[in-house]
């Protein structure tokens, strides 16, 4: 892993410190029936998240202390805040709040193998390479897949756009600057190659190297209203992420993010999720890998 320049990457941008916690003493309230109710309809309209009864705590959890730090005396009462006249950006920060954004670099590591051995190693030279992370989260599956790509294609034209709901973690992403054990899982030599150690202030933390970071891009998308005009990609990493929708709301998912990827394109889903019986147009190649048929 390089040491020397990751300080002067980051010279002159604030590394905006961990806000303080609340009061560990915090009572954490649980919603009623009726308030999860309000929140299921709110979170299914606006990004298509299926919150059953089973919840309950999650919701609790995730937004009680928000909840406090508002002096709001109720989840009711919050959720009239975020659904009222001016509301939209503590709607925002509600949903990034909710939404699971658990993520690592290399992530079921089956698909890279079969990206870097079955995919790029016969990619036409001189032919652009286009991958869509669709809920890239923070950014880890983004970036490991563009060291794949690096690796394997070098200056040959490729690029990788990254999307999620979440500004909060989007801003995360686009900075690349981790915990150094985040990157347990990624290969030694991608380690050495893409990745900064931090010292000083930034000791026990990794940056990924600026060569790397200007190949990716990242802009937010709701997925269950996506643009028109996105791809045509060559590859859609959509995983661990339809596995929060109802059965209706994943069709729409799928079928819409298939309209940006191109025939014979490959879309990779989590290794616990499955397209099997969908009428989407798709080839299964392999478990959590499917190819979009002309």
């Amino acid at each position: 892993m390089n040491s020397p320049s990751l300080a002067s990457e980051l010279r002159g941008r604030a590394v905006r410190p961990c806000q303080d916690m609340a009061r560990d003493d915090l009572s954490v309230a649980v919603p009623s029936d009726s308030e999860l109710a309000l929140f299921q309809t709110l979170f299914k309209q606006q990004i298509g998240l299926h919150l059953s009864r089973e919840k309950k705590v999650l919701l609790a959890s995730r937004l009680s202390r928000r909840i406090a730090e508002l002096q709001l005396s109720s989840f009711s009462e919050y959720h009239q805040l975020i659904t009222g006249r001016g509301g939209d950006a503590e709607r925002q920060y509600a949903i990034d709040l909710i939404t699971t954004n658990e993520t690592y670099f290399f992530r079921e590591s089956q698909h890279f193998d079969f990206l870097r051995q079955h995919i790029l190693t016969s990619w036409p030279a001189g032919e652009a390479f286009q991958v869509w992370s669709a809920a890239s989260a923070s950014g880890e599956e983004a970036y490991s897949v563009a060291m794949v790509l690096d690796a394997v294609l070098g200056e040959r034209p490729w690029r990788v756009f990254g999307s999620d709901i979440s500004q909060r973690v989007l801003a995360q992403a686009r900075r690349g600057l981790y915990p150094m054990a985040r990157g347990e899982r990624i290969p030694p030599e991608y380690l050495r190659r893409y990745c900064l150690r931090g010292q000083g202030e930034y000791n026990g933390q990794f940056l990924v190297t600026r060569a790397l970071r200007e190949r990716v891009t990242f802009a937010q998308l709701n997925l269950t209203a996506l643009p028109m005009r996105l791809g045509p990609f060559d590859l859609v990493l959509l995983r661990n992420v339809i596995i929060y929708f109802d059965p209706p709301t994943k069709l729409k998912v799928v079928g819409s993010v298939l309209q940006h990827l191109r025939p014979g394109g490959l879309l990779f889903v989590g290794h616990s999720e499955s397209l099997n019986g969908m009428p989407l147009g798709l080839q299964m190649i392999s478990p959590s890998i499917y190819r979009k048929l002309p």
